[in-house]
This record gives structure tokens, sequence and C-alpha cells, in this order.
């Protein structure tokens, strides 16, 4: 299906991944804008936002969404987590994608954590490893937050069971632990393995990007099937049917 998508956050990694696509995604770039330019002033021509600017943006772009009726897909990352729940009642009153990543594997990884997670027992310990670029400014990612959040919702703990690093004497690790470590370095696209670790065995799933197209053609198909449904909180598992 063809569509006319307003792209924010065009100068950024995603942005001109995105802008190589979209052509072939049969998705027409109808303005390709970044921080510093007006979005009302062309939010009337497209049928979908596609946003990867800064986390700044987004409570901005998300009241534009809204008062023009416009569906809006967000892969910008690096929200607090107050900002995050304030941001997503906003993101309810319009058709809404908003994911951590875009990339279908990734998704089924999300999928499988899941299924994993509330299989193994907490005699299973959990570590969350992700590697990304030297450039990338927030940690951990928005797929390993992504990742974490699954995690406590199947083992019902809250974010205090999170452990970012471990440094000096910190004492025997606790069955309700999660551990999660951020690795920056070179040009590494993104890579993230959860870990389940028993005695005697040990169970890893892992994705590992090499293209950025990945995740740009992930949110192109996003905006596509977003057009069209009616307001509401939606992510790649909903987009892939995983759900």
């Amino acid at each position: 299906m063809s569509i006319n998508a307003l792209l924010n956050g065009s100068r950024g990694r995603m942005g001109q991944a995105i802008a190589a696509a979209a052509a072939e995604a049969g998705v027409i770039l109808c303005a390709s804008l970044d921080a510093d330019d007006a979005v009302a002033d062309h939010i009337d021509a497209c049928d979908v936002i596609i946003d990867f600017s800064s986390h700044r943006a987004t409570e901005a772009l998300l009241e534009l969404a809204l008062a023009h009726k416009k569906p809006i897909v967000i892969g910008t990352t690096g929200h607090s987590a107050e900002e995050k729940t304030r941001l997503l009642g906003l993101a309810q009153q319009v058709p809404c994608v908003w994911a951590g990543n875009f990339s279908i594997g990734v998704n089924l990884l999300f999928a499988l954590t899941r299924r994993a997670s509330a299989i193994l027992g907490s005699d299973y310990d959990i570590e969350v490893v992700e590697m990304h670029h030297r450039f990338k400014k927030d940690a951990p990612s928005g797929t390993a937050a992504r990742l974490l959040e699954i995690i406590m919702e199947e083992r019902k703990l809250t974010a205090a069971a999170l452990r970012h690093g471990r440094e000096g004497i910190t004492g025997e690790r606790k069955p309700t632990e999660i551990g999660i470590h951020a690795l920056r370095g070179g040009d590494v696209v993104g890579d993230h393995t959860v870990m389940f670790a028993a005695m005697g065995e040990r169970l890893e799933l892992t994705h590992k990007a090499s293209d950025r197209g990945v995740f740009a053609r992930g949110s192109l198909r996003a905006a596509q099937w977003l057009v069209g449904r009616k307001a509401g909180l939606y992510d790649m598992q909903d987009v892939l049917g995983l759900q």
C-alpha cells in the first residue's frame, strides 16, 4: 500500500536509513524534517508520522498528531520512566505504534524471551547484555529496556530488581536480580543477548543486527499497517501478529 509519510529525525542514522528504504517499501516521504523544522507546516499532507528524532520532541509531536488526527510511529528512545508514563497516555489517544526496535528478528526475540521467562523458574538467573556503536547516547538501549520489561512482567518483579553492571563486593547474586549490561564501541548496529543461567545449563537468546536497514524496513511496515487503525497504543508484536 502506498502512503504519504512525514519523517521527523531525517538527518539521524535511522532517518537516513528510512529515507533510503522508503521508495522500495511503497512509502512516499512528503516531508523529511529535523530538530529545528516546523512539523506543523507539513502535517496536513501526510497519512502518517514517523518519528526517530529526540526524546525531547516526542510530547509536542504527539500533541500535533492528536490535534490533526494523524497516526504516528515512534522509534525514539531515551525517555525517563516518568516521561514515558505521561507520553503513553497521550499515545493511546491516536493510532500509535511505539517500539524500541522495529526489526522482525528482534520482535521474535521479545516473544521468545517472554516464553522462556514464563517457563524457566527463579533457579534460572537472567542477565541482559546489549552492545551498540560508540555514538549511541542512551543506555540501556530501547530494545534492552523492552526485554527487561517483558522479564519483569513474567516474573512479577519491579525495577528494583535491576542491576546495572556490578562493581566491588556486591554479595551473592539474588534470585530476584536481573542484570543489565550496556557495551559501547566501534560501529556495532545492535547486539542483544538474554541469558538464562541455572546450575548445570545455560540458555542464551541472541539477536545481532549488521544493517540498520532492518529497522528502517520494519518501521515503514508499521507505518503502512497503522494507517486506518483505530486509536490505541500498538507495538511491533501487533504489526507482526505475534501477540
